[in-house]
């Protein structure tokens, strides 16, 4: 062996001890490190297959909301074209204070409050759902609106809008307010009346006995026979926002009631 040769393999093997010592050897074929990506699947993998059939998680579906404070029962009776509900509630069913909240119902959306809420009065004797003439007590329930007037001149009313000096009433109401001025606006309330007349006409389709005459006007300060009463510029406010188009109903009663 020459002396060149003998030289050669003192180094080499010094070299192959320093590798082995620092611990940089090459990893076995097939192995990766944890700072490395694994390799990816290939299309036909197991795994690929999994992950492309695997159900997909999709935005939460959102559904339209009711009309709040209405039960399952109340809202059975809505119609189905009616996109504009006034929610008329009172605490109790001998409450005479309520509260008035007018709702549009749009597509994706739903119900949504638009106007309110505002106060109100209702019958001296609170709400029933058997109304009789004298009774001092508000029918319940889903009524439609199709017809306003008053004395005073249209507003703007969308509905059809019956200026007439027969409107006018005297007299004091229950709590010796004075009712002048109560019938300066009026809203027909489709209790016991024919739809598309004037609110003044008296045909009582369900009989004299049931009562009628049932209209949303002007407040008093002071509960009212039947109707349901607003203050003045809420009633302007009902009488240009009532759109026929859109299949008004008034929605009324007791909170307890109206939650069914």
């Amino acid at each position: 062996m020459t002396v060149r040769r003998a030289l050669a393999l003192v180094i080499g093997a010094v070299l192959c001890t320093g590798v082995l010592g620092t611990g940089c050897a090459q990893q076995p074929s097939g192995l990766y490190s944890g700072d490395a990506q694994p390799p990816a699947a290939s299309a036909s993998s197991p795994a690929a297959e999994a992950a492309r059939t695997s159900p997909q998680a999709g935005p939460p579906r959102s559904f339209p909301r009711p009309l709040p404070g209405i039960g399952p029962a109340m809202r059975a009776r809505l119609p189905d074209g009616s996109r504009q509900a006034l929610v008329v509630t009172g605490a109790t069913e001998t409450s005479n204070r309520a509260e008035a909240v007018l709702y549009e119902r749009y597509p994706a959306e739903g119900w949504r409050a638009v106007a309110g809420p505002w106060p109100a009065h209702n019958g001296l004797r609170g709400w029933t759902d058997d109304h009789e003439a004298g009774d001092l007590r508000t029918p319940v329930g889903v009524f439609g609106l199709s017809d306003a007037g008053g004395r005073l001149p249209d507003p703007g009313a969308l509905l059809p809008y019956d200026q007439d000096p027969e409107f006018a009433v005297s007299g004091t109401g229950h709590l010796g307010e004075p009712l002048e001025g109560s019938f300066d606006y009026v809203i027909a309330i489709d209790y016991n009346r024919v739809p598309g007349t004037t609110p003044l006409d008296k045909t009582r389709p369900l009989g004299e006995d049931k009562g009628g005459g049932v209209w949303i006007h002007v407040d008093h300060e002071g509960p009212t026979n039947a109707c349901v009463s607003l203050s003045e510029d809420h009633m302007r406010a009902l009488l240009t926002a009532l759109d026929p188009q859109k299949e008004p109903v008034v929605v009324m009663g007791p909170e307890p009631v109206l939650a069914r």
